[in-house]
């Protein structure tokens, strides 16, 4: 499954409202303020709850106890900030199902480095117990659920 739409390329500088200190495991939308389900994650929570690649460089290993979708991001990114609230509506609509992550590339450079990673946003879909898929640009919601239920949650 390979989806390719809009995306930022990651060289283009930072907005000045940029919080990369602000590691929150649960974030507000100014829209509503209430508390929401996707989970910002440090290059340090990534190895602790995603996976240690540290620890297993040759292969991977998912942590998890159940499929993800990493969300690879910046604020400034429009494609980025058009996908945020739809990956709020999936982690709300996939509640106990599957883990929404996001790890903000400027304040974890080290992290998507790592990851390869060269234009945002980009998405990694981790099923259980098989090999992630990385897919790049902004996707449209029924593209988002179609890989939560065939990749993610294997409902054909």
């Amino acid at each position: 499954m390979v989806f390719l739409l809009t995306g930022c390329n990651t060289s283009r500088q930072k907005s000045a409202s940029a919080e990369p200190g602000n590691k929150q495991e649960t974030n507000t939308t100014e829209d509503n303020m209430t508390a929401t389900k996707t989970i910002q994650l440090t290059r340090d929570q990534f190895l602790e709850k995603v996976a240690n690649f540290e620890k297993s460089p040759e292969e991977w290993v998912y942590l998890g106890d159940r499929p993800a979708i990493i969300d690879f991001y910046a604020d400034w990114c429009g494609p980025c900030k058009m996908i945020a609230p739809i990956l709020e509506e999936l982690a709300e609509e996939y509640d106990g199902q599957i883990y929404i992550y996001k790890v903000d590339t400027e304040a974890e450079q080290q992290l998507a480095a790592e990851f390869g990673i060269r234009s945002i946003p980009s998405i990694l879909f981790v099923p259980m117990g098989e090999a992630p898929q990385m897919a790049q640009g902004a996707l449209p919601k029924d593209a988002f659920k179609q890989a939560i239920d065939e990749v993610l949650l294997k409902k054909s």
